[in-house]
């Protein structure tokens, strides 16, 4: 079916409808970034730079490790680190030798872990040492034939890289791993000293050639291999690109919070910061004041996050003694943005934050609102140069009209292959070539698409179809609410009524009945919770997603016991 792609009406002239890019590996960015900006900062690392030249040098020396290794074309190596230079070495290295990255959480269990290496038939990991015996207890699980250990004291610069294992005995007790190398277990810093410096091309075709295999959440089962080509991620960082215009080659400061282990920060973080030539300032792991002070010191001009880091930062007690001035452009994604966080975020910086939609599927990035031009309230913006996005009516059947409720389907050039050595899991995602995102929303008569929620978290009640999105949003807005996510729960006579978890902000005074009054009068009378909880945190994942399926886990915990006593 062909749609009427009514959003490229609001586009700005420098945005074009389709974006021309080079079939080409994605790692081709990195050489052409050291031949033309070879002595361009690259990566800044807590106090430690590196530039293209030299991260491109690194990433050479490592596919060749890999190769001496007998690692070639097709072979899947893992990657479970923090953001860190050698997150971004292996992964591209990786790519250089023609093999597929594995990214992997560093906080997963041990069988999380074995789930993931297992499926994947990953070959080696890239680990931290902290994590080897994590790794090695999982190994003889796996088709693992050679584990990679690296330090983040290994790119520190000096002397922290000396003080670094003395601080961390005293900060964290027995972190600081003595790992034995020899055999399948190899030192990631003497693997590179010992490779040569002398590229050895490899045959990547960029439209067939598997990448990356990105494990989705598994919020409905095991997780699945997304399998994204080196097209599919050279468009979407293209993509991304484009769509913040105003940046320029070679100049940009790019501030990375958000974990490249996660495809948002890979792609608009990592990839696409590459892809520009810009200077990446790598945090290990979001901490706000860390954040605060980095933005304050190194002058970041794009902040890619999570709505959670821009609520945490607007919600530190020390925000107005920082200068985040410098900042330009935000994209925020992984999450639905409140509107107050938008706005109140706006106010503190120099440029636009904006939502921008995506999923792993896709690169991950479909859609976004423009981050130089028009913002509206409520929508995740419009679809991206060679993106078509559509709304599907589960109930009629049939394509959905303007402002008609139905589930988002998208298509483009960024849209994975499909779900690693699982057909049938494929063909259930797709309708005809239209990837079938699980989120349901519906477009407006202009071509700005809104999210309502996800098709699995919709609560129904009583006969109402009621969006947990639409009650956040209105609890997002009280003076008192730092965060607040809502689920349904059983109940006996509506089928499920709604639940809403609270987290105040700080010195905050807020009763259960003054919420409840607050939403009544902001709400239609089904939509109001008919339970609140307040507490002191909610749970997230690194990126900052509130993980809703724990709370509702919780729930459904509570309602066993209550049936068994």
């Amino acid at each position: 079916m062909k749609v009427e792609r009514r959003w490229l009406n609001h586009y700005p002239p420098e945005i074009p409808s389709e974006v021309e890019y080079k079939e080409q590996p994605l790692f081709t960015y990195l050489e052409e970034a050291a031949t033309k900006n070879p002595e361009k900062v690259a990566l800044h690392f807590l106090g430690k730079e590196m530039s293209y030249q030299q991260l491109y040098e690194s990433a050479v020396r490592f596919s060749n490790g890999l190769s001496s290794l007998g690692i070639g074309k097709g072979d899947r190596v893992a990657i479970m680190l923090p953001n860190c230079p050698q997150a971004v070495i292996a992964y591209y290295g990786i790519l250089l030798a023609g093999g597929i990255v594995v990214q992997t959480n560093p906080l997963y269990t041990e069988r999380e872990l074995s789930h993931q290496l297992e499926d994947s038939g990953a070959a080696a990991i890239v680990c931290l040492d902290q994590l080897f015996s994590r790794v090695a207890s999982v190994k003889e699980l796996t088709q693992l034939q050679h584990v990679i250990v690296t330090g983040i004291k290994d790119y520190l610069p000096f002397p922290k890289n000396v003080l670094y294992p003395f601080v961390q005995k005293k900060q964290k007790p027995f972190t600081v791993v003595d790992v034995q190398y020899g055999g399948s277990v190899h030192s990631f810093k003497e693997l590179i000293s010992k490779s040569e410096n002398r590229r050895i091309p490899v045959d990547v075709h960029p439209k067939e050639d598997v990448a990356l295999l990105q494990y989705t959440g598994g919020t409905t089962g095991p997780a699945k291999g997304v399998m994204l080509t080196h097209a599919n991620l050279v468009v979407n960082s293209k993509q991304c690109s484009i769509w913040i215009y105003k940046h320029r080659i070679g100049e940009e400061v790019v501030l990375a919070a958000l974990p490249f282990f996660h495809v948002y920060g890979m792609t608009v973080v990592m990839n696409q910061a590459i892809m520009t030539r810009a200077k990446l300032i790598i945090l290990p792991r979001f901490d706000p004041k860390q954040v605060l002070q980095t933005i304050h010191k190194q002058r970041p001009t794009l902040f890619p996050g999570a709505p959670t880091m821009y609520i945490a930062l607007l919600n530190h007690p020390d925000l107005m003694k920082y200068d985040l001035s410098s900042i330009q452009a935000c994209i925020s994604g992984s999450a639905p943005l409140p509107m107050e966080v938008q706005q109140k975020f706006q106010s503190i910086i120099s440029g636009s934050l904006v939502e921008g939609y995506g999923l792993t599927e896709a690169s991950p990035v479909t859609h976004a609102n423009l981050i130089y031009g028009k913002q509206v309230k409520g929508s995740i913006g419009l679809p991206w140069p060679n993106t078509e996005a559509a709304i599907y009516s589960t109930e009629r059947g049939e394509f959905a009209e303007i402002g008609e409720v139905g589930e988002l389907l998208v298509r483009g050039p960024q849209v994975m292959r499909g779900y690693w050595n699982q057909p049938e899991e494929t063909a259930a995602v797709f309708k005809d070539d239209w990837l079938m995102t699980g989120d349901m929303g519906y477009m407006d008569e202009n071509g700005y698409f809104y999210i309502v929620d996800r098709k699995k978290d919709l609560i129904i009640a009583g006969g109402y179809n009621i969006y947990p999105r639409e009650i956040e949003e209105v609890l997002y807005e009280h003076e008192a609410v730092k965060e607040a996510v809502v689920v349904g729960i059983p109940d006996p006579y509506r089928g499920e009524t709604v639940k809403a978890f609270v987290v105040l902000k700080e010195n905050a005074v807020c009763t259960e009945d003054q919420l409840n009054k607050y939403c009544r009068e902001n709400l239609a009378a089904f939509k109001v919770p008919r339970v609140y909880e307040f507490r002191s945190e909610l749970p997230k994942t690194m990126v900052g997603k509130i993980l809703r399926r724990v709370l509702l886990e919780e729930e459904k915990a509570k309602e066993r016991e209550k049936q068994e006593i």
